[in-house]
């Protein structure tokens, strides 16, 4: 791990038991949430996570800062490994790593004022009196764009992007190096998502922040991350920088993605058509063998179905551009099946 690397994932695995009886399978059957995923996030960067729902983002990122024990593997962070550490060992983690959640309604408590949830993090870790974390959260809560005098008021008396700020001034309250974004803009309105993704733009130049940008809207992903790694099923299948990503996919997967996105343009939107993905996403309980994603792929042969694929530079790719994919597309190429010569090949 270099210098550079502030989180390092080395083949996080997360499993969680099945109930027994009739509707959820046999007893000692374990859903694979996660499958081996391995990362590298780089100080002051954003990487941007994206994947159909149901793909393992959230549980991968509740993984990273610990809120889940993982099965197996390791979160490396800043050196130190943290995979197993004990919730009294994580403490002083917590003050680095946080997490913004989703739910700008659901992750905040509605009986307790805003001034005491900005401030748990203060009071968690027994930093200054109450004046001194008075003063603070308003701070804090001027900083995110929310006026200082609502620092009595309830969370219902906030509209849904005040509430996302109040929950990035939570996050932030530490100044902590490395933040989760878990879809934090999918629950707000179109103009409201631009003015939190500006701020947490802002915050990140001016704290120094690292982001896990994690989201199903690719043209968000694209807007606001320096690299973007993309999962199915519980494994990361394509990694890039941005740019490159979006206009270089590989894997058929990233491809099928990628068409979903409306474009501005009429004749652009006609010129790339949606690419429609034959049957439905296999249950994690029995993952398909070999590639994950091989029973959806129109270029899908023998060997795709009985070996995995590595995550690694295809077509020629910088290091920089890797794709878990034995047959990945050149720029250009029809997402069809591929010829048998290839297949030989």
């Amino acid at each position: 791990m270099t210098a550079d690397v502030l989180v390092d994932l080395r083949d996080v695995v997360k499993e969680f038991p099945v109930k027994s009886g009739a509707l959820f399978g046999s007893r000692g059957e374990r859903l694979q949430a996660v499958a081996g995923v391995s990362l590298e996030l780089r100080r002051g960067e954003t990487l941007g996570l994206v994947g159909e729902t149901g793909c393992g983002k959230s549980t991968l990122a509740r993984c990273v800062v610990r809120l889940m024990d993982l099965s197996a593997g390791q979160v490396i962070f800043d050196g130190d490994d943290i995979s197993t550490a004990s919730q009294s060992k994580l403490r002083p983690y917590r003050r680095r790593m946080q997490m913004v959640f989703q739910d700008p309604y659901g992750s905040l408590n509605p009986r307790r004022r805003v001034g005491s949830i900005i401030g748990d993090p203060f009071a968690i870790q027994g930093i200054g009196t109450a004046r001194e974390r008075r003063r603070k959260v308003q701070e804090l809560m001027a900083l995110v764009g929310l006026n200082p005098e609502h620092y009595n008021r309830f969370p219902g008396d906030f509209s849904g992007g005040q509430r996302q700020r109040i929950g990035i001034a939570r996050a932030i309250a530490l100044r902590p190096e490395f933040i989760v974004c878990d879809e934090p803009v999918s629950a707000l309105d179109v103009s409201i998502q631009a003015q939190i993704l500006n701020l947490l733009d802002e915050l990140q130049a001016e704290l120094g922040l690292t982001y896990l940008f994690i989201s199903h809207d690719l043209s968000v992903v694209r807007h606001v991350s320096d690299r973007v790694a993309v999962m199915y099923l519980g494994r990361i299948v394509e990694i890039a920088p941005s740019e490159a990503l979006y206009e270089h996919a590989r894997h058929p997967y990233t491809r099928a993605l990628l068409s979903a996105v409306p474009a501005f343009d009429p004749d652009e939107q006609r010129a790339h058509a949606a690419v429609v993905l034959t049957g439905d996403p296999p249950s994690p309980l029995d993952p398909p063998a070999g590639c994950r994603f091989h029973p959806r792929c129109p270029r899908a042969q023998a060997r795709c179905a009985a070996e995995v694929p590595q995550l690694m530079p295809r077509a020629g790719d910088g290091p920089g551009h890797a794709t878990a994919c034995h047959f990945p597309l050149a720029d250009g190429e029809a997402m069809t099946t591929v010829a048998a010569t290839e297949v030989v090949a």
